[in-house]
């Protein structure tokens, strides 16, 4: 995976590139609920046996219609590259007289 700068990811709105986006595989859900993540996939995002994911799904009119799984890593870079300057702004306002 290409290394990029903390709260840049790839597909979310700090992006500049189009169609980033793709089907990669087709996975099944067995008895228990569990999916297993193709390993070719697993290599290419850098996944390995005991990575935290976030799971992050929208609605649409009550009903989950979709949903991805992003690194921790990346998804607190993103949260934090989000609500950071937000929240030094915030910090800013309040001790300003």
């Amino acid at each position: 995976m290409n290394k990029r700068s903390s709260g840049e990811s790839c597909c979310g709105r700090a992006s500049k590139r189009a169609g980033c986006c793709k089907v990669e595989s087709l996975i099944s859900v067995d008895d228990r609920g569990q999916m297993v993540l193709p390993k070719n996939v697993r290599d290419k995002a850098g996944i390995r046996a005991g990575d935290k994911l976030a799971l992050v799904s929208w609605e649409k009119e009550g009903r989950v219609c979709c949903f991805t799984l992003i690194k921790v890593e990346e998804f607190t870079d993103m949260v934090r590259g989000l609500l950071g300057p937000m929240l030094e702004e915030m910090i800013t306002k309040s001790t300003s007289p």
